[in-house]
């Protein structure tokens, strides 16, 4: 789906800080979404946490950095996070340029998987939350 200038694929789910979470089999792979990595500007560092950590669904689990702006990662649900991109160590560039395939960020193994239905999902729901967030930062 399209919204202004903004990409968000129908399938993903959202957290709603801008975050977007793919089913991949028994797990969840996470990354920054689009709206999120143009509003941050160039990615300068990205910190990946150890895997095995435990993840605490709304709670920061790590950190992400432009020449602008520090954001937070929030757990999009409870579970382990059992991988990160090492990629993104030397080359943080593919959040900008393929945010929702080489630049993901984190895979998730959740304690249940029926928490995904809590995030923004759907036609409808994502685009009244980026048009709300749009025009929220219009402001700013």
């Amino acid at each position: 789906m399209e919204i202004q200038d903004y990409h968000l694929p129908d399938e993903l789910y959202y957290e709603e800080n801008h975050y977007w979470v793919r089913v991949k089999g028994d797990n969840l792979v996470m990354g920054m979404d689009d709206f999120a990595q143009q509003m941050a500007g160039e990615i300068v560092y990205v910190q990946l946490p150890f895997e095995g950590k435990k993840l605490k669904k709304g709670k920061k689990f790590a950190q992400v950095e432009s020449g602008k702006w520090l954001g937070k990662v929030f757990a999009p649900v409870n579970g382990e996070l059992i991988e990160s991109n090492e990629e993104l160590e030397s080359n943080t560039a593919l959040i900008n340029e393929d945010c929702y395939g080489a630049g993901w960020m984190y895979v998730i193994k959740p304690a249940d998987m029926a928490e995904i239905n809590e995030l923004i999902h759907g036609p409808e729901a994502v685009e009244k939350w980026v048009l709300a967030d749009i025009e929220k930062y219009a402001k700013d």
